[in-house]
């Protein structure tokens, strides 16, 4: 597990699917290739489907991990 710091953090907390999605793909497509973003997702819907999708988007998901409430991901550009 890395413990790289993120260029750009994201808190899509109570954001439902598939905003959070088309938020995170939003904020990565601002960023320069090779940046870093972490992203705070609820457990559920979101962490089921934000991670493959970003994925099947070509991005790399390098982190995953669960806080008490939400999880955590890092995922470069």
């Amino acid at each position: 597990m890395s413990h790289t710091q993120p260029d750009f953090q994201l808190d899509l907390r109570g954001v439902p699917c598939p905003l959070n999605f088309v938020r995170t793909k939003l904020k990565l497509e601002q960023m320069s290739v090779g940046q870093l973003l972490e992203v705070w997702l609820d457990p559920g819907e979101p962490m089921d489907n934000v991670p493959d999708s970003l994925v099947i988007e070509g991005y790399t998901v390098e982190e995953i991990h669960r806080q008490s409430d939400f999880f955590v991901m890092k995922v470069r550009r």
